[in-house]
């Protein structure tokens, strides 16, 4: 397959959009558009939407942007502008003053930038001790965008939001500084959106350094799922694979971090083929995803995932919240339902599957894991930990919150018994001092 991508300007060149789109509904797609980015290609919609009943299709909600993601008011100047033909930039204008008020720099990253001899690595990211992320800056874009993404500004063309970095020298000159790192993954955007020769540009000088204290190699990817010839028939295909060979031949673990959101993506014959190629070159496939109202938030639909991945030979490892940022009203599943979801699908797989950690927040002080539900003092209370950590010390220590079934993100949580979570006073700190240094 020839690949062809969609976007607001040319979408109703789509025939499945003509044919089962009213124009009003096709109306409301351009309407958000202006707003949260929007791309997808002919792969997703000949391949994953069921056009006899797009609306309640999950891959169609994934990729096209929904009426529901824009608030009231905003969408409403949006249409209005759209209807007088007002000029682009006016449009523009508008778009941007809705995004900033979206959380467009969610979960800290402001302060993640990590910096050596006075250097900032603006294309960079260390949270955690162990990990460093790098963002390629030819990899600022996907072969398809996900409606939900939290790196959606990284998409709408405002510069300051954006993570990008091509200095790969800097990168292996503050790795080498920092013995504690062991991971370096690979994100954007989506690194597998360059040609290989690029990613070669990225990959061997890390390779050819040698680094003695890095060990594993991740990349962040939805080429899977959105465009599993990446890895078959595209022109440089074969040596994508032998690239990854190389990664595992010179004694690294090659971790492709593979995001799959439902279990239609796992049916086609491509991705199959794709996921055996993969595995070929001795890399492993883990799986992640967030739970997404309208999407997949059901245990049946996380049960069947993770059963589907398990035979295809992927681990799971994740189930995220979706990010305090963006259509978060949209998406967002309270913690207490998203936990019980969790347990649901748990329950209902076998110890092979149950590799995977969630719900889990990438919030400001780290990943945050709802653990459940319990009882304290006759009062129901929630359960969380940290499964990573500004400070490594708090992870894996049980910590209690109010009960808010409501609640969909740490900031909207109280502590319990106490007037402020344990590590808040650490983490200000923190934050005060990153914030001298930017």
């Amino acid at each position: 397959m020839k690949y062809r991508s969609y976007t607001v300007h040319n979408f109703r060149e789509i025939p499945q959009v003509r044919e089962k789109l009213t124009p009003e509904q096709q109306f409301d797609i351009e309407v958000v558009a202006q707003v949260f980015p929007f791309k997808t290609n002919n792969y997703v919609v000949e391949k994953l939407i069921n056009w006899d009943n797009p609306l309640e299709d999950p891959i169609f909600r994934l990729t096209f942007p929904q009426r529901g993601m824009l608030l009231d008011e905003d969408y409403e100047i949006i249409a209005n502008l759209l209807k007088q033909n007002a000029p682009k930039e006016v449009i523009r204008e508008k778009a941007n003053e809705i995004r900033m008020k979206l959380n467009p720099h969610p979960a800290g990253q402001k302060y993640n930038v990590p910096e050596i001899d006075g250097k900032k690595l603006h294309g960079a990211q260390h949270k955690y001790n162990e990990t460093i992320l790098f963002f390629p800056k030819q990899g600022q874009t996907c072969h398809a965008y996900c409606s939900f993404c939290f790196r959606w500004p990284q998409f709408v063309g405002i510069d300051e939001l954006k993570f990008a970095m091509k200095e790969v020298e800097l990168l292996i000159e503050y790795i080498k500084a920092h013995p504690e790192i062991t991971d370096l993954l690979f994100t954007g955007g989506d690194p597998l959106i360059m040609k290989t020769r690029l990613l070669r540009q990225y990959i061997e000088p890390i390779l050819e350094a040698k680094i003695p204290h890095l060990k594993t190699i991740r990349i962040g990817s939805k080429a899977l799922a959105f465009w599993p010839y990446r890895f078959t028939t595209e022109d440089d295909a074969e040596d994508l694979i032998k690239l990854f060979t190389e990664i595992t031949e010179a004694g690294y673990h090659l971790a492709y971090m593979a995001h799959f959101n439902h279990y239609q993506e796992l049916e086609t014959e491509e991705v199959k083929e794709a996921v055996d190629r993969i595995l070929s070159t001795g890399a492993v496939i883990r799986t992640q995803s967030p739970i997404l109202r309208h999407i997949n938030d059901s245990a049946e639909v996380w049960a069947t995932m993770w059963k589907k991945q398990v035979q295809m030979n992927m681990v799971p490892y994740y189930m995220f919240m979706a990010r305090d940022t963006g259509a978060q009203h949209y998406f967002g599943v309270p913690l207490v339902r998203a936990w019980e979801i969790f347990r649901k699908a748990y329950n209902s797989v076998s110890g092979i599957a149950r590799t995977v950690k969630g719900p889990s927040m990438s919030a400001t002080p780290g990943k945050v894991r709802m653990l459940g539900v319990a009882e304290l003092n006759g009062e129901k209370v929630m359960v969380l930990d940290f499964l990573q950590g500004r400070n490594p010390d708090w992870v894996g220590k049980p910590f209690f919150a109010k009960y808010n079934p409501e609640a969909m993100w740490l900031d909207e949580l109280e502590p319990y018994g106490s007037d402020q979570f344990f590590y808040e006073d650490e983490l200000n700190k923190m934050l005060k001092l990153e914030e001298v240094h930017t």
